[in-house]
C-alpha cells in the first residue's frame, strides 16, 4: 500500500533457457566474471602485508574469514546447475559484503569489493522474480551505508566514496530496486546527502559525483511517484514518519548503531554522521547547524512510531517521497536559521547549498509532476514549507538561487496550478513585482532574472487568463494580471537611455502575451456578444457564487461580474477616502450595498476593498456610534484566526486598518479583537478577557520595545511580572509568555500600516493567513485555448501594450527587434478587430503610421524622400504593416483612415503609386486596358529611367504615375544613379507592391457599413474643403485624387449607395458650386457625378429619382465651367439615357435629364449629342416615352425645333418627333392624355412662328398631323378643343398675321405661303371636327372666332399689297366650311322671327368676306337675311366693332348648334 506497483513488463534476465548449450554459456560467462572479480578482491588483499603474510605462511587455519569466504565462493561458482535466477544472490554478495563492512582493509580492498557489487548490480543478474532478491537489496544497502575501512591517503578515501555513491545509485536504478523498503531508501539517500556535505573537504571530482549521483537518485525515486498506489497507509499519521535516526529492535535497519571510535584509523559512513573521512584526528561531523535535517528526524510518539516502523518497512513508495521531499524543504529551513559561526566545510551556504537543495527540489517536482496532486502529504509540503521557503529565497541577493527558485514555480505552475492559486499570487506580489522594478532596490541581475522568469511564465499560453479569471476577477485577491502587464509594458519602455537586452525581454513578454490572444481567436471567443455587466439590484458582493467552476457558460460571467464588483468597489474607496458618507452612498447607488446599510455589508466592504484610507477605517471602526460598534464586530468575525498564535492573530488584524490613537477606540477595536480570537482559538486562554488584557499588554511591549523615545525597555521578566493571574485569575504558562515575548521585540506589529505600500512582505502572519485563506478559497479556474476574457483584458493592456511596442520599434536598430514589434502590432491589430475595439485599432493605425515617414513633410525634391524611404528598413516594415492591417482589419478602422489616406496621399505625391490605385471593380477589363498604363512592376530600373532622379514631381493628371517620376523631360542633364540608388529605388517599389494600397479601395465592397463610411468621411477630408479663387497645384492634385479614389468606392459599393449618397453629393456639390473657371477637380467632380448615376441607375431604382436629381448639379456650373465641358457632360449623359433610358421611371429623373438635353440645343459642339439622346429617347415609335417624360421630351424637342444651331434639317426632324409622339398618346389609357397633347400643340404652335421658312411651315405641318391625327383614337372632351382653338389655333393665326403685318418682314421669308399653310389647317381641322364642335354650347363662339380670322386674312396685305392668293384661299375656304355646315345641317335658318342669331352672325360676316357666297350656298334664303339689321346693329353698339369677332361675343349669348 502506497509503494510501487510491480510492473508486468518487466522480466528476469535468466529466464529457463530454450537452448541448452546457450543456456550453459550464459551461465559460464557470469560464472567467470563473478570469479573473476573474486580474483581481483583477493589480487588487492595479498598485496597487503596483513593479508599476504597469512596465506604465505602455508597454514591455512591461519587465512582470515574474509580470504576463507572469497575462496569458499570460487569453488562453488561453477558448480551451480539451476539458473541464475533461483540462486539466491546473498551466496555470490556476501564475500564481498563482508570486505566492505569489515574495518580491518584497507579503502583499495575496500574499493575493489565495491567496485565488483556495482558490477554485479549492473549485470542486471538481479530483478524482482529473483529468489531471496528482498533481503540481498537490504544486505547491499546495509552494508554500504554501514561501509568501514582502514585510512591510507586522501585519495584513496575518495574513491572508495565514489565507489559507494556508484553502488548506492545502482540499487536504485536496478530492477530489483522495487524490493527496497522505505526505510532502506531513505538510508541510501541520507548516506549520500552525507558524502556531498563530507566532500567539502575533498576533491573538486568528489564533490561534483556527490552532487550529480544525489540528483540521480532523486530523479529516480520519484520518477516512480506516478506508478504509485494512492492509498491512506501512505498518509499515515499527520506530517511525520518513524525514519529516524534511532537504535532499534533491528540493527539491520538501525541509524547509528556503530558508534565511531576516537583514535581509530577507521572510516565509516553511519547514519550518525555526515561525513565518511575519520582521521586520527577527526572528532563528530555533523555540524550542529545541520542537526536535525538528516532524513526522518523523528517528532511523533511511541505509538505513532512503532507503527510507522512497520509502515516504513514495506517496500518502497510515497512514505519515503514525503520523508525526502521534506528533507529537501528543511534543508531550507536550515540554511535559514544557521546563524554566523563557523561552518564545517568550504561550500557557500549564503549560495552553493541553498541553489543545491533547490536544484534536488525542482528535479523531485518536474519528475513527480501532476502526481503530487494524488498524495495529500506531499501537496502539503508543496503548499507551505516549500513555498514558503521559495518566497523567502526569491528575494536573494543571489541570480543563480532565484532563478532555480522561478524554475520550481515554473514547473509547480504547470503540474499543479489548480492547488497553489493563492501561493502564487503570492510569489508574483512578493517576489517578481518587487525585483523586476529598481525602485525597491533591486540589482540589475535580479531585475533581469525576475523579468525572464516572468517571461517564461507569459510564454504559457492560459497563464495570463488564468491569473486574470483567478486572481484579477477575486476581491479578495490583487489584480495579478494588470500589475503583470503594465509592468511588462512599463519595463520595455526606454527612458532617457538607450534600448538595453532588458527592454527587449519584457518586450518578449508583453508580445508572448498578445500572441497568445491571437492564436485563442482561432479557437472562438466563447460567447462574443457578451452583454456589460450590471447590478440590478443588492446582493452581497462577497457571496457571490459560481454553480460551476469547469464550465466556461457558468465561470465566464461569473469572473466578469467579479471583476465588474471589484472595479466599482475600488472607484467606491476612491470616493470613501475622500468623503465616507459619499463613498457608501455611491455604492449603494452601484447596488454594492443595500438602501438601509446593514453592519456586515459595511464592514466586508472594510475587509475585502483594496486602497481604502486606512486611518479613516481605523477611525470609522473606532467610533462610539451604535452601527460603528456593531460594524466592527462584524469586521472582526471576517477574520480566522483558528489555531493562530495571538501575536499572529494580532498582526494581521491590525494590518487591515490603523488603530486609533484613543484608548477607548482601542478598547473596543480590541475588545471585538479578543472576543472573535477567544471563539476560535481559546488554548490556554480561560475567557475572553484574558484574551483582551494580554492583548493590550502586546500593545504596550510594542510600543516599549519600538519606540524610540522609550529609553528604559521591558524585560522579559517584566512582561511575565505585568500578566500575572490575567487568565481566569491564574497565571499564563511561562513558555507561553516569554514566546510571545521574544516575537515581538524580533518583529515589530505595525499599528501604522504603510498606505499603498506596493508590493508587501510575506511575513510569517501574513502566510499564515494566506494557509488559511488557501484552504476556504473557490476553486481554481482553467481555462482552455477559448478566448473567453479575452476582450476585458485586452481592453485594459492594449493601450500601454502599444505605446511600449512603438517606443521599442522607434528606438530598435536591428531587423530582428524590428519584425518582433511588427509581430506584436499584427498580433494587436487581430485581436481589436475580432473583439471589435475599434478606438484601439484606431490607436494602433496612427502610431504605426507615424513610422512610415510619409507623413514627415520633407524637401520638395522627390527623391530624396524617395530614396531615404528605400534605405529606411523600419519605415518600410511599417508601411507594409499600415497598408495590411488596413486590408485585412478595415472593417473595425475608424478615425485611422485618416491618417491611412495620408499615407496614400504622400505616396501618391512622391509618385509611387500604381497607375490607377482606385480601379473601379465594375469597369470592363477591355475598357481599362485600353485606357490606362499597367503600373510598373519590380523588374530593375533601366539607367536611363534612374537618370531622372531629382525631377521635381509636376503633376496636372489626376493620377500619380511611375512614368512623371522617371520621365525624360528633365531641365538639365542629371548624374548616372549609382548602385545604392538602384537598390533604395527597387526596395521601394516593392514595399508598395506589397502594400496592395489598391485593394482597400476595390475591396471596400467587402467593408462593415460603419467603417465604409468613415473611410469615404476621411477621403472626403483629406481632398479639403474646396476654396473659391486660386489653389496650389498640389492641393488640387491631392483633391482630384481624392475624388477618384471617392468615386470609386462609390461605384464599388452600389448595393450600399443610399449610405455613402449623402456625403457624396454633398462634396461633389461644394466643387460644382466653389469652381469658377475649369478645372481638373470640377472636370472629376462633373464627370464623376455622371458616371456614378450611369452605373448605378440599373441597380438602384429606389434612389434613381436622387441620382438623377443630383444632375441639377450639372446645372449649376458657372457659365465658364459648363460651357467648356458641356460637349463632354452632353456625351455621358447621352451615354446614360441610351443605357439607362428603362430604369427612369419618375418626372423629376426625366425633368432632369431633358433640362441637360435642352441646355443643349443652343450650344454648337453639344447639340448633336444632345439630339442624338432625344431622337434615343422619342423615336421608334417612341419606345422611351412615357406619361412620365412626354411633356418634357416635347418641351426638349421644341427647343432643339427653335434652335438655329446646326442645319435646319436638325429642326424639322425635332417636329417629326414631336409629331410622331402623338401616336404614343393613342396607347395610353390616362387622365392626362388630353393635357399632354395640348401641350404638344402648344409646342408646335410655338415653333410655327419660327423665323426659317421650311421650319415654319414643317411646323404647321405638324401641327394639322396632331389636330387632325387624334380624331377618333384619343378621346379629348370637347372643352378641350375649344382650348385648342384659342390658345393654339386662333393664336398661331393672330400671330402669323402680326408677323406678316409687321416690320420684321425680311427676317420672316414668304410669309404668304405659311399663311395659306395655316389657314389651310383652320379649313381642315374646323371641318374635320365640326359635328363634334357643334355639341358644345360656345360653338356659335367658335364659330365667329373662326370667320373673324378668314375675314383678317382676306383683309392682310403683306410687303404693302394685298394677297390674292390669300383671298382666294379665303373664299375657297369659306365656301367649303358653309356648304358643308349646310350639309351637315348646322347652318340652317330655323326661324324667320330674327331668333336664329348663328344664321344671322353668319351671314353678316360672310357679306364682309365675299358678299356673294350666300346667294351660292342659299340662293333661296337671300331676302331673311335683310331682317335680321336690327339685331346685328344692337350687337356692334355693345362690341364698339363693326365687325363682330370671337372675342366681341358675349358669353350670354345662346347659339344652338344645327343638324
Amino acid at each position: 500500500m502506497g509503494r510501487l506497483k510491480m510492473q508486468p513488463g518487466i522480466k528476469s534476465i535468466e529466464e529457463e533457457p530454450e537452448d541448452l548449450d546457450a543456456a550453459y554459456s550464459n551461465k559460464t560467462t557470469l560464472s567467470c566474471m563473478i570469479n573473476a572479480e573474486v580474483g581481483a578482491v583477493l589480487s588487492v588483499m595479498r598485496r597487503n602485508v596483513r593479508w599476504g603474510g597469512r596465506y604465505m605462511s602455508g597454514d591455512d587455519q591461519l587465512e582470515h574469514s574474509l580470504i576463507q569466504s572469497l575462496k569458499a565462493l570460487r569453488k562453488q561458482i561453477f558448480s551451480w546447475q539451476h539458473p541464475w535466477h533461483t540462486i539466491n544472490p546473498a551466496v555470490y554478495l556476501q564475500p564481498f559484503l563482508e570486505v566492505i563492512r569489515s574495518d580491518e582493509t584497507g579503502a583499495p580492498i575496500t574499493g575493489v569489493a565495491l567496485s565488483s557489487v556495482y558490477k554485479i548490480l549492473t549485470l542486471d543478474v538481479i530483478d524482482q522474480n529473483t529468489v531471496n532478491v528482498e533481503d540481498a537489496m537490504h544486505l547491499v544497502v546495509d552494508a554500504v551505508t554501514c561501509c568501514r575501512f582502514e585510512l591510507t591517503d586522501p585519495a584513496s578515501e575518495e574513491v572508495v566514496l565514489m565507489k559507494i555513491l556508484q553502488v548506492l545509485l545502482a540499487c536504485m536504478k536496478s530492477k530489483a530496486s522495487i524490493m527496497l523498503s522505505n526505510q532502506h531508501v531513505c538510508t541510501i539517500v541520507n548516506t549520500c546527502f552525507r558524502i556531498v556535505h563530507q566532500a567539502g573537504n575533498k576533491g573538486e571530482l568528489l564533490q561534483r559525483m556527490a552532487r550529480h549521483t544525489m540528483n540521480e537518485l532523486i530523479r529516480c525515486i520519484f520518477s516512480h511517484l506516478p506508478n504509485v498506489d494512492n492509498t491512506e497507509r501512505a498518509l499515515v499519521n499527520g506530517i511525520s514518519t518513524a525514519m529516524s535516526e534511532i537504535g532499534g529492535p533491528d540493527n539491520n535497519h538501525a541509524f547509528g548503531s556503530n558508534q565511531m571510535e576516537n583514535g581509530n584509523r577507521s572510516s565509516e559512513v553511519d547514519g550518525q554522521s555526515t561525513s565518511v573521512s575519520l582521521s586520527s584526528n577527526s572528532t563528530a561531523i555533523v555540524s550542529s547547524s545541520m542537526e536535525g535535517t538528516s532524513i526522518g528526524a523523528s517528532s511523533g510518539g511511541k505509538d505513532a512510531f512503532s507503527y510507522d516502523l512497520h509502515l516504513m518497512t514495506e517496500p518502497y513508495g510515497v512514505p519515503c517521497m514525503v520523508e525526502i521531499f521534506h528533507f529537501l524543504c528543511s534543508l531550507l529551513n536550515a540554511v535559514e536559521h544557521m546563524g554566523t559561526g563557523p561552518r564545517p566545510n568550504t561550500i557557500a551556504f549564503d549560495e552553493d547549498v541553498p541553489f543545491f537543495s533547490l536544484g534536488l527540489i525542482n528535479s523531485a517536482v518536474e519528475l513527480a509532476g501532476p502526481s503530487i496532486r494524488h498524495h495529500p502529504r506531499l501537496l502539503t509540503l508543496v503548499q507551505d514549507e516549500l513555498f514558503r521557503n521559495l518566497l523567502q529565497y526569491g528575494l536573494s541577493m543571489s541570480p543563480l538561487i532565484l532563478s532555480m527558485v522561478c524554475s520550481i514555480v515554473l514547473n509547480l505552475y504547470n503540474h499543479l496550478r489548480s492547488e497553489i492559486k493563492l501561493q502564487l499570487e503570492a510569489f508574483f506580489s512578493c517576489v517578481v513585482l518587487r525585483l523586476a522594478q529598481s525602485r525597491y532596490g533591486a540589482s540589475y541581475p535580479q531585475q533581469e532574472v525576475a523579468m525572464e522568469a516572468l517571461v517564461d511564465f507569459c510564454r504559457q499560453k492560459t497563464f495570463m487568463v488564468e491569473m486574470y479569471a483567478n486572481l484579477d476577477c477575486d476581491i479578495t485577491c490583487s489584480n495579478v494580471f494588470e500589475e503583470l502587464a503594465h509592468l511588462l509594458s512599463k519595463s520595455a519602455f526606454p527612458v532617457n537611455c538607450p534600448l538595453s537586452a532588458m527592454h527587449i525581454l519584457a518586450l518578449d513578454g508583453l508580445i508572448a502575451v498578445i500572441q497568445g490572444m491571437a492564436e485563442r481567436i482561432g479557437n472562438g471567443t466563447g460567447n462574443p456578444e457578451q452583454a456589460p455587466v450590471h447590478l440590478e439590484e443588492y446582493t452581497p458582493f462577497w457571496m457571490v457564487k459560481c454553480d460551476n467552476y469547469n464550465d466556461p457558460n457558468h465561470w465566464v460571467p461569473f469572473a466578469r461580474r467579479r471583476k465588474y464588483i471589484k472595479r466599482r468597489l475600488m472607484i467606491g474607496a476612491d470616493h470613501f477616502n475622500r468623503d465616507p458618507k459619499k463613498g457608501l452612498e455611491f455604492l449603494q447607488g452601484t447596488h454594492l450595498l443595500p438602501e438601509k446599510l446593514d453592519p456586515q455589508s459595511v464592514a466586508c466592504f472594510f475587509r475585502y476593498t483594496a486602497g481604502l484610507d486606512k486611518n479613516l477605517v481605523g477611525d470609522f471602526l473606532g467610533n462610539h456610534d451604535e452601527f460603528c460598534v456593531q460594524v466592527l464586530h462584524e469586521f472582526a468575525w471576517t477574520f480566522d484566526f483558528q489555531d493562530m498564535n495571538l501575536d499572529t492573530a494580532l498582526r494581521l488584524f491590525l494590518e487591515t486598518f490603523r488603530l486609533p490613537g484613543e484608548s477607548q477606540k482601542i478598547q473596543r477595536v480590541l475588545e471585538a479583537f479578543s472576543e472573535r480570537y477567544y471563539e476560535q482559538s481559546p488554548q490556554i486562554l480561560a475567557n475572553k478577557d484574558a484574551a483582551l488584557l494580554l492583548s493590550y499588554s502586546l500593545i504596550m511591549l510594542n510600543t516599549d520595545q519600538h519606540n524610540v523615545q522609550v529609553k528604559k525597555k521591558m524585560t522579559e521578566e517584566d512582561f511575565i511580572r505585568n500578566n500575572r493571574h490575567i487568565n481566569g485569575g491564574q497565571d499564563l504558562p511561562r513558555e507561553f509568555l516569554s514566546e510571545l515575548y521574544l516575537s515581538i521585540c524580533k518583529n515589530e506589529i505595525r499599528t501604522i500600516p504603510e498606505q499603498g505600500a506596493g508590493f508587501p512582505e510575506m511575513t510569517p502572519s501574513r502566510w499564515i493567513d494566506l494557509m488559511h485563506k488557501s484552504k476556504k478559497s473557490p476553486p481554481y479556474i482553467a481555462s482552455d485555448s477559448t478566448a473567453y476574457l479575452d476582450h476585458d483584458m485586452f481592453a485594459i493592456m492594449s493601450g500601454p501594450t502599444i505605446a511600449a511596442i512603438s517606443v521599442v520599434f522607434d528606438h530598435a536598430e536591428h531587423e530582428e527587434v524590428y519584425q518582433t514589434c511588427i509581430d506584436g502590432f499584427l498580433a494587436i491589430a487581430k485581436i481589436s478587430a475580432c473583439h471589435h475595439l475599434e478606438d484601439v485599432l484606431d490607436d494602433l493605425v496612427v502610431s504605426l503610421c507615424k513610422f512610415t515617414t510619409l507623413l514627415n513633410q520633407s524637401s520638395s525634391m522627390v527623391e530624396e524622400p524617395v530614396l531615404a524611404f528605400g534605405d529606411d528598413a523600419k519605415a518600410r516594415m511599417a508601411t507594409v504593416t499600415v497598408f495590411t492591417i488596413a486590408n485585412r482589419y478595415g472593417d473595425y478602422i475608424r478615425t485611422g483612415w485618416r491618417n491611412i489616406l495620408d499615407c496614400i496621399l504622400r505616396l501618391h505625391e512622391l509618385g509611387l503609386l500604381p497607375a490607377r490605385v482606385a480601379t473601379d471593380a465594375a469597369t470592363d477589363e477591355s475598357e481599362t486596358s485600353a485606357a490606362e498604363p499597367k503600373p510598373f512592376t519590380n523588374s530593375v530600373l533601366s539607367s536611363v529611367q534612374m537618370q531622372t532622379i531629382g525631377t521635381p514631381r509636376r503633376s496636372s493628371g489626376l493620377m500619380g504615375r511611375f512614368s512623371q517620376l522617371l520621365s525624360l523631360d528633365t531641365e538639365e542633364p542629371r548624374s548616372q544613379p549609382t548602385e545604392q540608388q538602384l537598390a533604395a529605388h527597387q526596395r521601394t517599389l516593392q514595399t508598395i507592391q506589397k502594400c496592395h494600397v489598391d485593394s482597400i479601395f476595390t475591396e471596400s465592397k467587402f467593408l462593415q457599413a460603419e467603417s465604409l463610411l468613415q473611410l469615404a468621411r476621411a477621403l472626403i477630408w483629406a481632398a479639403g474643403r474646396p476654396q473659391k479663387g486660386n489653389s496650389s497645384p498640389e492641393d488640387e492634385d491631392t483633391a482630384v485624387f481624392c475624388l477618384e479614389l471617392l468615386i470609386a468606392i462609390t461605384l464599388n459599393n452600389r448595393d450600399r449607395i443610399a449610405l455613402l449618397w449623402q456625403g457624396v453629393y454633398d462634396h461633389i456639390s461644394n466643387i460644382v458650386q466653389s469652381t469658377v473657371m475649369p478645372c481638373a477637380l470640377v472636370e472629376k467632380a462633373v464627370f464623376g457625378l455622371l458616371r456614378i448615376c450611369q452605373r448605378l441607375l440599373p441597380y438602384k431604382e429606389n434612389l434613381a429619382d436622387e441620382l438623377l436629381r443630383s444632375l441639377n448639379l450639372v446645372l449649376k456650373l458657372d457659365a465658364r465651367v459648363a460651357d467648356a465641358y458641356c460637349e463632354q457632360i452632353t456625351q455621358e449623359v447621352s451615354r446614360l439615357v441610351k443605357a439607362n433610358a428603362t430604369h427612369i421611371k419618375s418626372g423629376s429623373g426625366w425633368r432632369t435629364i431633358t433640362s441637360l438635353l435642352s441646355i443643349t440645343a443652343r450650344h454648337p459642339e453639344a447639340s448633336e449629342a444632345g439630339f442624338d439622346a432625344l431622337l434615343f429617347i422619342m423615336s421608334n415609335g417612341g419606345a422611351h416615352l412615357s406619361p412620365a417624360n412626354y411633356i418634357l421630351c416635347i418641351d426638349a424637342s421644341r427647343q432643339f425645333a427653335e434652335s438655329r444651331v446646326g442645319q435646319a434639317e436638325r429642326s424639322l426632324k425635332a417636329l417629326d418627333l414631336m409629331s410622331g409622339s402623338v401616336n404614343c398618346l393613342t396607347r395610353w389609357s390616362s387622365e392626362e392624355i388630353g393635357e399632354m397633347w395640348l401641350r404638344l400643340v402648344q409646342g408646335l404652335r410655338k415653333v410655327c412662328l419660327d423665323q426659317r421658312e421650311e421650319v415654319r411651315n414643317h411646323a404647321i405641318i405638324s401641327l394639322q398631323k396632331c389636330l387632325t391625327g387624334v380624331e377618333g383614337t384619343i378621346n379629348l372632351q370637347h372643352g378641350l378643343w375649344l382650348q385648342c382653338f384659342d390658345m393654339v389655333i386662333f393664336t398661331m393665326l393672330d400671330d402669323l398675321l402680326e408677323i406678316a403685318g409687321g416690320n420684321s418682314q425680311k427676317d420672316y421669308r414668304n410669309m404668304e405661303g405659311t399663311l395659306f399653310i395655316a389657314l389651310k389647317l383652320l379649313g381642315i381641322v374646323f371641318l374635320q371636327l365640326l359635328e363634334e364642335l357643334t355639341q358644345t354650347t360656345t360653338f356659335c363662339k367658335l364659330w365667329l372666332g373662326v370667320m373673324s380670322r378668314m375675314e383678317k386674312y382676306v383683309k392682310v396685305k403683306i410687303r404693302g399689297k394685298k394677297s390674292e392668293k390669300l383671298q382666294e384661299a379665303v373664299v375657297d375656304l369659306l365656301k367649303n366650311v358653309l356648304v358643308t355646315m349646310k350639309t351637315k345641317g348646322v347652318l340652317v335658318q330655323r326661324s324667320a322671327l330674327g331668333g336664329d342669331s348663328l344664321w344671322e352672325l353668319t351671314w353678316l360676316h360672310v357679306n364682309n368676306i365675299v358678299p356673294s357666297l350666300q346667294s351660292e350656298v342659299f340662293p333661296d334664303q337671300e331676302q331673311e337675311f335683310k331682317s335680321s339689321a336690327t339685331y346685328t346693329d344692337l350687337v356692334s353698339e355693345e362690341t364698339g366693332s363693326s365687325t363682330p369677332s370671337s372675342g366681341a361675343m358675349g358669353s350670354d349669348i345662346a347659339c344652338s348648334g344645327g343638324g
